[in-house]
């Protein structure tokens, strides 16, 4: 099988790398996601992960009187999870760097964007950790920033609990409507929270197309880069 893109920006969630454990790092639910993105690897498209923090801290949950503190605490979260992501790939034979942009040279390379690129060119994953460097932007917005400034083709957004994007939570509503396109300006007018305003408008000014499939079953991901109809297409519209 071919794949539709050359080169993606893979977004995990902290609670996708916990597994079942809902906190910490499910080693098994690590390698299976590693075994898939292999897969991918193989088919010669040039991955980049955005990793979230979820499963250790939620800055904008956590209870510290600054909320500054809070989002740098999940940072560190990101790591962790970039870094036990990297071990798994690399144990299943893909070379593998991670870059930070809150600079740990004993630990990763601090983000460097032509760096990266050629990592990608070389075929080597990139994982990108401790989101943009700076409190008050999610990992949603970081996956937008690294997207734009790599030139990925796609971003995928890789849920956990759901399969695209609904009218309203399904797992709440279960007359909500799964969508199978929409625009961002339609994300944004309807106020559906798949992602935050600001990673929105960051993808839809720089026309950005988006993915969301969900990532319980972690084969998922190879379908949607081979072009199997699952989730939900955003892109810029109108």
């Amino acid at each position: 099988m071919k794949p539709v893109f050359k080169r993606v920006v893979l977004k995990l969630s902290g609670e996708a790398l916990a597994g079942n454990k809902q906190v910490g790092i499910d080693m098994d639910t690590m390698d299976t996601m590693a075994k898939e993105i292999k897969k991918i690897v193989d088919l010669g498209v040039e991955v980049s992960i955005v990793v979230g923090g979820g499963n250790f801290w939620r800055g904008r949950d956590a209870k510290l009187n600054d909320r500054a503190a809070s989002d740098y605490v999940g940072m560190l979260g990101t790591v962790m999870n970039a870094i036990s992501l990297q071990d798994a790939l690399e144990s299943n034979g893909v070379v593998t760097r991670v870059q930070t942009a809150i600079e740990m040279r004993a630990v990763a390379e601090p983000y460097i964007r032509r760096r990266a690129i050629r990592h990608l060119e070389k075929k080597r994953v990139v994982i990108f950790a401790a989101g943009s460097g700076n409190p008050f932007f999610s990992t949603d917005t970081t996956a937008a920033l690294r997207a734009a400034e790599i030139d990925a083709d796609v971003i995928l957004l890789a849920k956990k609990g759901t399969d695209g994007i609904y009218t309203s939570d399904p797992n709440k509503n279960p007359d909500s409507k799964k969508y199978d396109q929409l625009s961002y300006r339609e994300i944004l007018n309807q106020n559906l929270k798949i992602m935050d305003t600001t990673a929105t408008s960051l993808c839809m000014d720089n026309d950005i197309p988006l993915i969301v499939f969900g990532i319980d079953d972690p084969k998922n991901i190879f379908d949607v880069v081979v072009g199997k109809d699952i989730g939900t297409i955003v892109r810029k519209g109108d």
